[in-house]
């Protein structure tokens, strides 16, 4: 199983950016899919997750500014990003639930102010 992220960039503060993870493979059935982000110098946190039934989670930092949504037809998951800040600046990382955890490469976003 691979995932495949993309959509991460510069942007100001205030703007918005769409991120897009399709995951390829042997796959049956994802369990959950979603993103976790880390700041310089700081531990990978969950910004969102969503379940194969469309329930999502969010950190408390990205209530109400990111929405996270997948495509099962095409195992694919985004996160689109409205309204950033400057602390939203990370690597942003794809997981995937498929009977064990795996993880894209990474896409930084960076937000200037």
């Amino acid at each position: 199983v691979q995932l495949q992220a993309s959509g991460g960039g510069l942007v100001q503060a205030g703007g918005s950016l769409r991120l897009s993870c399709a995951a390829s493979g042997s796959i049956f059935v994802i369990n959950r899919m979603g993103w976790y982000r880390q700041a310089a110098g700081k531990q990978r946190e969950l910004v969102a997750i969503i379940t194969s039934g469309s329930s999502s989670i969010y950190a408390d930092s990205v209530k109400g500014r990111f929405t996270i949504s997948r495509d099962n037809a095409k195992n694919t998951v985004y996160l689109q990003m409205n309204s950033l800040k400057p602390e939203d600046t990370a690597v942003y990382y794809c997981y995937a639930y498929i009977r064990r955890d795996y993880w894209g490469q990474g896409t930084l976003v960076t937000v200037s102010s």
